[in-house]
């Protein structure tokens, strides 16, 4: 007996030093409940433990990191780790437009259990923009498209049956609810707030304006540069006028948590921002809470709405010292049970299609994720593929010329013919010309 009780100490004892313990790192977001949502869902995972991976198993501890709010400056961070080839984060949250940038930093996971069995259940045209050569290198985490969110308590007080189609119609019912709230004593209220300050953010609206003007996409897919046009110039004069007078002369300062504060603070009747925004509206802090809706944005002259794609990606990085273990959690974050917890409590919007027709979520605040589902499948892109590895530097040329018109420090005619020559010089291989 003895004899027995020792031999299964010694088991046991085994056993135990046989399973690692590894801690792996993840730089999450800065927008609303990031942190909190993402500290969740690794205590779920952490609970699981020990996890079987490639036949080892580990005990895992996931340490969370708060990434800055900015994409802009999220990206420059990251290039930092990268260039020093440093392991101290082993995932990484990427932007939709990162992928060919950065896929020489990240791992392929495709060579990781799971993987192939998972990825079918994801979006298609998502997967394709993050395989790089036939290499897998962000899972498909959660989509975004641009929104508008509109007061609808306002729109019923000003006698205005839905909201603005066009954006003649948005600056029209922006000024006179604006005015309305500023003579009952708001002197704070603006008719509509956005994202204006020079980072990816304005890239985004600014390609919704132009887009929806029907001029073009900055580039076209197949690498022809068409954004000095005339309808690019009477979106960017458009979105111009609006700054001091719907909009605050501070919008071009604004990024999405500033614009989401002065809206949720009830100080806008329009708002363009992320789903993450619905969610974070309905809060038991929101002063507008029970009273605002979302619809597509507006369309400009020729009836053309554009809601650009957004969205981000979980990606292990290359120089990560536990890759695989980063592996295995990417896959149980983004999985159907996180990704409709993400839905319901952050209104981000699942990369997995069978989440949409979850009761849980139809039955839910979010539920019009539904009917929205179109807009989404269909949110115009950035110019990321075409243009990589040096989107970067073609993103930052284009939302600082925009800027410059936002601040009037340039006109827009001229600000697009020097932003043309300036893509020229950064792309030489590529042509010039018009939309189609």
């Amino acid at each position: 007996m003895r004899k027995l009780i020792v031999t299964l100490t010694l088991a046991f004892a085994m056993m135990a030093m046989a399973q690692q313990d590894v801690t792996v790192t993840w730089m999450t977001g800065n927008r609303g409940d990031d942190v909190e949502f993402a500290n969740s869902v690794v205590q779920k995972y952490m609970d699981a433990n020990p996890h079987t991976i490639n036949g080892e198993e580990y005990n895992v501890t996931v340490e969370v990191l708060q990434g800055p709010e900015s994409a802009t400056d999220r990206l420059g961070l990251y290039l930092q780790f990268f260039e020093a080839q440093s392991g101290e984060v082993d995932i990484f949250e990427i932007d939709v437009i990162w992928p060919g940038d950065l896929a020489e930093h990240l791992v392929d996971l495709y060579q990781y259990e799971g993987y192939q069995d998972a990825i079918s259940a994801y979006f298609p045209a998502i997967v394709e923009n993050n395989t790089v050569d036939g290499a897998l290198v962000g899972l498909p985490y959660f989509t975004d498209a641009g929104l508008l969110y509109y007061r609808t308590d306002l729109l019923e007080k000003y006698g205005f049956d839905s909201p603005p189609t066009t954006w003649d119609e948005l600056a029209s019912m922006a000024a006179t609810i604006q005015e309305g709230e500023r003579a009952e004593g708001n002197a704070d209220f603006w008719g509509y707030v956005w994202q204006g300050n020079a980072y990816e953010g304005l890239t985004c609206d600014a390609l919704e304006w132009v887009k929806s003007f029907g001029g073009g996409e900055i580039i076209s897919p197949d690498g022809v540069i068409t954004i000095n046009n005339e309808n690019a110039v009477a979106a960017l004069e458009t979105a111009a006028s609006w700054v001091g007078t719907i909009s605050p002369q501070g919008v071009t300062g604004f990024m999405e948590e500033d614009a989401r504060n002065m809206w949720q603070a009830g100080n806008a009747a329009f708002m363009r921002n992320w789903p993450y925004a619905y969610s974070l509206g309905q809060g038991e802090d929101s002063n507008v809470a029970g009273m605002f809706d979302v619809s597509p944005l507006p369309a400009g002259p020729n009836g053309t709405s554009a809601d650009t794609l957004g969205g981000w990606q979980l990606a292990v990085s290359k120089y990560s010292e536990y890759d695989a273990v980063a592996a295995d959690v990417v896959l149980f974050v983004g999985n159907y049970e996180n990704q409709l917890a993400r839905a319901l409590t952050q209104s981000n919007l699942p990369t997995i299609e069978a989440v949409y027709e979850d009761e849980e979520l139809l039955n839910s605040d979010v539920g019009w994720f539904n009917s929205l589902l179109p807009v989404f499948q269909s949110a115009v892109a950035r110019p990321s593929t075409i243009s990589a590895p040096q989107y970067g530097e073609t993103s930052r040329l284009f939302f600082t010329a925009v800027h410059d018109v936002l601040t009037g420090q340039e006109d827009a005619a001229t600000a697009l013919e020097l932003l043309e020559l300036d893509l020229q010089d950064l792309h030489p291989d590529f042509t010039v010309g018009q939309p189609e």
